[in-house]
């Protein structure tokens, strides 16, 4: 960092902040991670000087032999990882991921069927202000009122009923395993293509610890952070047949140049969840959300569908009447990190909300164990059901400053 100190002291001061607040804070952002120091040296390289629009062996600019090494080994990488047939490891988010199979396999206007943004899915599943929704007629399907879980009778009621082109599975805030395979039986009985979105469980997909939408689905999308733990990014798996497709829709389709330091971030990271080491890991995000779910129970907060399956769960407030906004400020202000997020059938507005969801991978990947998710269950407790108490807070803040503590996070890095 010496010259970037010498060049932009305001920035180095940023980052140091921020540094700061990755620190002292417990990340439980069901989205979030902190990627290994060797993913983040990759994305700092020269690959960022160069263009190389079009695919290896197959470019538009010349000099990029080197680089064409690079995005072998990341799509290599992501075929033994997924047992997939086809990757294409360029796109720059797993929104633009999305928008990319759409073009591929879509026409304006065709119908689609995927899940409820109030439900748990996800914005470009059709929400009307995102593309998704603009370009094509989205058709929703949720959950149960009863047990807010999907209901696969509901959808195959749905998909005879619209005959969709496309159903789309995949979810941001749904706490349990998803049944691709019932799913796409579903597809397959209505003539529809398959489609899954699974940015938010891809690493415990690596790692064995949810079922593998690669065998059921036409086109497996996903982001390479989150539960993978690797750079922001994009990426699409699909069958070979449509590999051409899909490559055309993501360049020129939908992108320009891609962004060949986040490849070689995203083939170092799917490097490393090849690793014994990760599925380890995997099984201790799994392990702490179950810890730190039946803690919250414990504390007398309730959870939607009563539990998790996966790395994240969704506290429902009504019962200590709270919104979603003002708990995610009171335990912001105890240093504790999270969302407020929609519940199913959530009687409050999107900006307010009835709930925060919270996530495991994070404070997994700094070390954090069952034990410390028993104290943080605790701490939320604490702060939420004392939206007003000073001396609960500064409670709250002392047990943040002692877990912090004990599990250090980038010891070596300074800015």
């Amino acid at each position: 960092m010496e010259h970037l100190r010498k060049s932009d002291p305001k920035i180095v001061e940023a980052l140091g902040l921020e540094l700061n607040r990755q620190r002292d804070k417990i990340e439980l952002i069901a989205s979030e991670n902190f990627v290994s120091e060797a993913v983040l040296e990759a994305m700092g390289t020269v690959l960022t000087n160069k263009y190389a629009e079009g695919y290896p062996g197959k470019r538009y600019y010349g000099g990029c032999e080197y680089v064409d090494i690079v995005e072998d080994i990341a799509r290599d990488r992501a075929k033994e990882l997924f047992g997939a047939e086809h990757v294409n490891v360029q796109p720059h988010s797993g929104a633009q991921a999305n928008l990319a199979v759409y073009l591929a396999a879509l026409n304006h206007g065709d119908t689609v069927l995927g899940m409820n943004l109030a439900h748990g899915g996800h914005l470009t599943h059709g929400s009307p202000v995102n593309a998704s929704g603009i370009l094509y007629n989205f058709v929703a399907y949720g959950v149960s009122e009863t047990d807010s879980r999907i209901d696969y009778n509901e959808v195959r009621k749905a998909a005879f009923k619209h005959r969709p082109r496309m159903i789309v599975a995949g979810a941001s805030a749904y706490p349990r395993v998803i049944d691709f395979e019932a799913l796409a039986s579903i597809a397959n009985d209505v003539g529809a293509l398959f489609m899954v979105d699974m940015a938010h469980i891809a690493g415990l997909v690596a790692a064995g610890l949810h079922p593998n939408p690669v065998p059921h689905a036409h086109f497996v999308t996903t982001t390479t952070h989150k539960t993978l733990r690797g750079p922001r990014g994009g990426m699409i798996m699909t069958r070979k047949a449509w590999g051409p497709a899909i490559d055309k829709a993501v360049f020129p389709g939908t992108q320009g140049g891609p962004l060949m330091h986040i490849i070689a971030a995203k083939a170092v990271s799917f490097g490393e969840a090849l690793q014994p080491e990760f599925k380890t890991y995997a099984q201790k995000v799994v392990n702490n959300a179950k810890a730190l779910s039946e803690a919250l129970l414990s504390e007398g907060l309730d959870l939607v569908s009563g539990g998790t399956d996966n790395h994240l769960m969704l506290v429902d407030l009504r019962s200590i009447n709270l919104t979603g906004k003002d708990a995610e400020h009171l335990l912001d202000e105890v240093g504790i990190t999270c969302n407020k997020n929609a519940i199913p059938f959530d009687p409050n507005k999107p900006m307010l909300t009835s709930g925060v969801r919270l996530g495991t991978p994070a404070a997994t990947s700094r070390g954090m164990d069952e034990a410390a998710m028993k104290t943080i269950a605790k701490i939320i407790a604490l702060t939420l059901k004392n939206p007003t108490s000073e001396s609960a807070h500064n409670q709250a803040r002392g047990l943040v400053k002692e877990l912090t503590a004990q599990f250090p996070l980038y010891a070596g890095l300074t800015y």
